[in-house]
């Protein structure tokens, strides 16, 4: 098949979606497909993967990714050769608008990944611009879907609650699994949060339900992890825990590739107290790395629980605070082993290998029809 993915961007700062969708590309051409992912050159970067197609941004404003170039891009390549499938990531920016009008002009099949845009907490926060980009564009542009992604049953629910009534194949995101580092003898034990710091990751609850479990556990120690994606943000939580008198807790700053992994190896628990997510890829790689996790029901891991790998929880500090009071009580050897447990899940369920193969198939039932595939649900 003959695909075109877009998204408005692929760098570190477009967060879980520069590694998501050029992961579910990178998959589905390992089946065989044509595959190419369209995104907007800005920041400018040396070079992309090879499926990449990179553009400049046009007049406008910035923040609407506005490219006139990526525009004809597309018509072209509809008016150039057969195209089975369009295929748009996230919302709120041109690139994923310019898919709604080609669908509806050339008829071909559209496929909306919301990518967490569509929760209440996304949809109710953000520019005020919002209100009418969505009536107006944005909204006319993704009811053109012959079919919704979601990452996670609550993205489906979300997109039902906004009145959609296509079908809509839930498939979580992948994740790669590291190969296991050992862990380093250390004077404290960490709990570690990593992600963009933004006010929806929720450190605003972390930092105060810290304060209250700090001198209860003085073996831990907090470790924030992280670039800041909002401006001024990352200052306004290190001022918080000054205020806060907060103890043993380390802003790192951003980790990436090796980094990262190691990061996690070093950690004993992963904390993700967030507001809203459509999946978490952090969660996963959390879990990949052997490190049971303790996350809000703002994100859909439900799993945890269910899997004993983890704590799903109610977001807030009070819950977070009792949590962490079980947790960190926890001897070493019992938190291994729902890390143990945690790492074999992701091992058997979020493999990008599984993942791309159901997102093939979504789209040849699309196309071609058939018997619908059991990870669809009809409006």
């Amino acid at each position: 098949m003959r695909a075109i993915h877009t998204v408005a961007s692929i760098t570190y700062e477009a967060g879980g979606l520069s590694y998501s969708v050029v992961r579910l590309c990178e998959s589905l051409l390992k089946e065989g497909h044509a595959i190419t992912l369209s995104v907007l050159n800005d920041p400018p970067r040396p070079s992309f993967p090879h499926f990449v197609k990179a553009f400049p941004v046009g007049a406008g404003p910035r923040r609407l990714g506005r490219s006139p170039a990526m525009a004809r891009w597309l018509v072209q390549q509809t008016r150039s050769q057969p195209m089975d499938i369009l295929h748009s990531h996230s919302m709120w920016m041109m690139p994923n608008v310019y898919p709604g009008g080609i669908a509806r002009r050339h008829r071909i099949p559209l496929i909306v990944s919301p990518r967490g845009t569509l929760s209440p907490w996304a949809m109710a926060s953000g520019s005020f611009v919002k209100r009418f980009f969505w009536p107006l564009v944005q909204k006319p542009a993704i009811s053109m879907a012959a079919c919704f992604h979601a990452t996670a049953e609550s993205e489906y629910e979300d997109i039902r609650r906004l009145g959609f009534r296509q079908p809509v194949a839930i498939i979580p995101n992948g994740v790669d699994i590291p190969e296991p580092i050992p862990k380093r003898e250390q004077p404290l034990r960490t709990v570690l949060f990593l992600s963009r710091i933004n006010p929806k990751k929720g450190l605003d609850l972390l930092l105060p339900a810290w304060q209250a479990v700090q001198d209860r556990f003085s073996d831990w120690r907090l470790v924030i992890a992280g670039p800041s994606d909002s401006r001024g943000y990352l200052e306004k939580m290190q001022a918080l825990a000054a205020r806060l008198k907060l103890e043993r807790v380390e802003f790192i700053g951003e980790v990436k590739g090796a980094q990262k992994w190691e990061t996690y190896s070093q950690a004993d628990l992963f904390v993700l107290p967030t507001h809203s997510e459509n999946f978490g890829n952090v969660v996963a790689e959390a879990l990949a790395s052997g490190i049971p996790a303790i996350v809000s029901k703002g994100a859909p891991w439900a799993g945890l629980v269910e899997k004993q790998a983890g704590w799903w929880i109610e977001i807030g500090v009070a819950p977070l605070v009792d949590c962490l009071t079980q947790a960190l009580a926890l001897p070493p050897n019992q938190l291994c082993e729902m890390g143990k447990r945690g790492r074999r899940w992701m091992e058997d369920e979020f493999s990008w290998d599984s993942l791309g193969l159901k997102m093939a198939r979504t789209y040849e039932w699309i196309v071609h029809g058939g018997s619908k595939p059991e990870w669809v649900i009809d409006g």
